[in-house]
């Protein structure tokens, strides 16, 4: 199968390494990955923070970039919310029917990796191997929007010699939300306490998930305690193998 990449802002940016596994993992089965250079951000943080306006353009831009393809992946659970549930209510706010139909169309070929491997590609056992202590956080977006369900630790749980624990009160929010860490810091803070003090409870040597964005939240929580416990993403531990290491 031909599949797009939409890497997102964060893993453009800060993560590549996220997108490099991705890519990884979906050669590794045998499909061809392409980049479309002409990406940008799917305007999430447009919307969620009150701009629909602003968000409009990058809208028709994802729908212009992707429609060529069968199928678009994103290593984002909140990203593929975003373009499964936004994207037409933006284009429908103003008034562009035209448009509703076209993103409605590229969103119902947008998958969250866990959805393409577990759902469109019919597998679980990607060939990975992970020896170490592995604790899953499902992320807000990806859980309640997106409802994922327990398709990443389905993956999870094939891989060759990893460990995982279960999380305690997995479903609470890391206290990451987007802009919402920045306008209600002392929230976050606490919420974020509340994660670490549950992840460190597993003695987990890893923190997983499917979301850039609340891995971050959540590493540099971990590394301020330096207690040793880092963050990685799904796309990371499956692309890892015995040769890899």
């Amino acid at each position: 199968m031909r599949i797009a990449l939409f890497a997102t802002c964060l893993v453009d940016g800060l993560f590549p390494e996220v997108g490099k596994a991705t890519v990884t993992v979906l050669r590794r089965l045998g499909h061809q990955v392409v980049f479309p250079m002409e990406q940008t951000c799917c305007g999430q943080m447009h919307v969620n923070t009150g701009y629909p306006r602003e968000a409009l353009p990058l809208v028709r831009r994802y729908a212009d970039t992707f429609e060529p393809y069968d199928a678009i992946v994103t290593p984002s659970g909140s990203c593929a919310g975003a373009i499964r549930h936004q994207h037409a209510q933006v284009a429908r706010q103003f008034g562009d029917d035209a448009l509703v139909d076209r993103v409605e169309a590229v969103a119902a070929r947008s998958y969250e990796l866990s959805e393409l491997l577990v759902d469109v590609l019919g597998v679980t056992d990607v060939g990975a191997s992970y020896p170490h202590r592995v604790t899953y956080h499902p992320t807000c977006h990806s859980l309640r929007i997106l409802r994922v369900g327990d398709r990443p630790l389905r993956l999870l749980r094939a891989v060759d010699g990893i460990d995982l624990v279960e999380l305690p009160q997995a479903q609470t929010c890391c206290g990451f939300g987007g802009t919402f860490a920045l306008k209600n810091s002392e929230t976050s803070t606490a919420m974020l306490a509340d994660k670490m003090r549950a992840i460190q409870s597993t003695g987990a040597q890893m923190c997983a998930a499917t979301d850039a964005s609340c891995l971050m939240h959540i590493g540099g929580g971990m590394s301020r305690l330096d207690v040793g416990t880092e963050t990685v993403h799904l796309a990371q531990i499956l692309a890892s193998t015995k040769d890899a290491r």
